[in-house]
């Protein structure tokens, strides 16, 4: 079997990534890191030829927080095309918004809660 996780290809994207992390993508991690919701997150996780924002192997959960770069129609596009290639591997993935991060980032963490 191919090895889809973690690759060595993207260790030091998966790092630079994590230093210039967002104002939201930090925020929603202050409430996952160590186990707070109840389950092992991790942030900056690749799966196949993707990089995650955010990971729960136990719960086969992905969430990636969407900035307004989203709504452009190419980036639309490539969301869907990564979308399908995990909903074929059998896992769950909810996107959130930045706006709903820093709106109301209680809400934002029960939603999370609601996947498991």
């Amino acid at each position: 079997m191919t090895r889809i996780y973690s690759l060595v290809k993207f260790k030091e994207r998966r790092r630079e990534l994590r230093k210039r992390a967002t104002t939201q993508e930090d925020l929603l991690w202050d409430k996952l890191r160590n186990r707070k919701i109840g389950c092992k997150f991790r942030r900056q996780h690749s799966v196949g030829g993707y990089i995650l924002d955010f990971y729960c192997k136990e719960k086969r959960l992905l969430i990636e927080v969407d900035g307004g770069i989203h709504v452009k129609s190419d980036a639309k596009e490539y969301d869907e095309v990564r979308d399908k290639y995990f909903k074929e591997l059998n896992f769950i993935i909810l996107r959130i918004k930045n706006d709903e991060i820093e709106k109301n980032i209680d809400k934002v963490v029960e939603k999370i809660k609601s996947c498991f």
